[in-house]
């Protein structure tokens, strides 16, 4: 049985992973979902210096203070970066690192690398004018799914989505990689892709090639961009069949 550290996305906590969580639990893993600072019930921790380090730290510290062993570690969406720096100070702790409709993270590399720079300077100002100049709320539902498929959602997880999520920490956007996880050859690498980043990878881009080739275990479900809302017991099944399959190089499609 596996033991799962489980990394919520921008705006999220722990609470996100709550049914995805309980079904691991059921097939006899480990489940941990945490709660990175300044978010859900750790919002009033978060402060204009909250930033990536303190990301990395929260999910180095909840592994290490819990003496947890054998980890699979989970990073669903902007968790991806803080937890490609985390994998690589974890040690013998990490077994595996899963990433849920996201990717590593290069060295120099941010958040608003992903978007287009008129996007990024949209956010700044938003922060600097309604965040205290360090908070990035949520946007709208229908502004949220022109970037992020909002499939397997329906009315009601879409409202609970949004009456849950607290502003991102913007530090977490703005600050760079200063090194990405060097991860041993023993440590097995998955990527769960859902309906939008399923098509990027088999549209062949070049930059993301790598994640369709050894060492790398792709797993595809057939869902939206936040599946631990939209399809979480479908999520636990695949999870569930990573740890099944090891180190095994072969592709599964649920």
């Amino acid at each position: 049985m596996a033991t799962f550290v489980l990394v919520p996305g921008a705006w999220l906590g722990a609470w996100a992973w709550e049914e995805t969580a309980r079904a691991l639990r059921e097939r006899g893993h480990t489940a941990v979902a945490m709660t990175l600072t300044g978010l859900a019930e750790r919002a009033d921790l978060g402060g204009p210096q909250t930033n990536l380090d303190t990301h990395v730290g929260d999910i180095t510290d909840l592994v290490e203070g819990r003496d947890l062993r054998g980890v699979t570690l989970v990073a669903h969406s902007y968790a991806a970066a803080p937890v490609t720096v985390a994998a690589g100070r974890l040690g013998d702790r990490l077994e595996r690192v899963v990433y849920v409709d996201s990717a590593p993270f290069a060295a120099g590399m941010c958040m608003l690398d992903l978007m287009q720079p008129q996007v990024a300077d949209q956010l700044r100002e938003q922060v600097t004018a309604f965040g205290d100049g360090w908070q990035l709320a949520i946007p709208p539902i229908d502004v949220l799914g022109v970037s992020s498929s909002l499939d397997g959602l329906d009315a009601a997880q879409r409202e609970r989505l949004l009456a849950h999520a607290t502003p991102q920490p913007f530090g977490t956007y703005t600050q760079r990689l200063a090194d990405a996880a060097d991860l041993g050859p023993g440590v097995d690498r998955v990527l769960i892709a859902c309906h939008d980043f399923k098509g990027l990878l088999d549209a062949g881009i070049p930059m993301l090639a790598y994640l369709n080739q050894a060492p790398w275990r792709r797993f595809d479900l057939s869902t939206g961009h936040w599946p631990m809302l939209s399809a979480p017991a479908e999520l636990a099944d695949v999870l569930d069949a990573v740890s099944a399959t090891g180190g095994a190089l072969a592709e599964s499609t649920p």
